[in-house]
């Protein structure tokens, strides 16, 4: 209600289709690779710095290579805000799979449950906890970066809180980020039920 009082709603609606498609996206890449990761160590010690060099990049480098590609408008904000919330989905999927105590996996396979069967009913129900903590990051994270994106033309509130730097408003900056905070702890809090059912 508060964002449409504002008058932002459309951007509000802009703004978390961009957060959902980034979303999904990255989990689409980010669970499996922290499956991979958990399974393998020789896949966990190739994707670990790989991650470490994506967590530490500025944000701004990834808008490069997606501007170069793809011209201005919301695909290159897509591309930078998966890569820039993709780690979280990999190294908690990861975490949450390598903390599932041995000893119920040993009674997996003492039953005679294949690789398949001990990852999807005993590995992924046991660390679903961890990685949705992993799916509140990705989103949030997702949605820290829809300012930065709007400066390739991705369309939604980060486009009004940056009119609102070159113009020097600081009405519009302000209202357009009281909105992006208020989507945030939607989002944050939606997740969060989602973990305790």
């Amino acid at each position: 209600m508060l964002i449409w009082a504002m008058g932002y709603w459309e951007e509000a609606i802009q703004t978390t289709t961009l957060v959902i498609v980034a979303t999904i996206i990255a989990l689409l890449f980010g669970i499996p690779l922290g499956i991979w990761a958990a399974r393998s160590n020789t896949a966990n010690a190739i994707i670990r710095p790989i991650l470490d060099l994506m967590q530490t990049m500025p944000a701004f480098v990834y808008l490069i290579p997606a501007i170069f590609f793809f011209s201005v408008g919301n695909t290159p904000g897509v591309i930078a805000t998966v890569i820039f919330s993709l780690p979280p989905a990999v190294r908690l999927t990861s975490l949450g799979i390598r903390n599932v105590p041995s000893d119920v996996i040993e009674a997996g396979h003492a039953f005679g449950a294949t690789d398949k069967q001990i990852l999807f009913k005993i590995q992924l129900p046991l660390a679903k906890t961890t990685i949705l903590a992993g799916i509140n990051q990705v989103i949030l994270l997702a949605l820290s970066m829809v300012v930065i994106a709007s400066m390739v033309g991705a369309k939604g509130l980060g486009a009004i809180v940056y009119q609102g730097i070159q113009q020097n408003d600081i009405a519009k900056g302000f209202e357009s980020g009281l909105g992006i905070v208020v989507l945030a702890i939607i989002l944050d809090r939606i997740t969060q039920a989602v973990a305790k059912k």
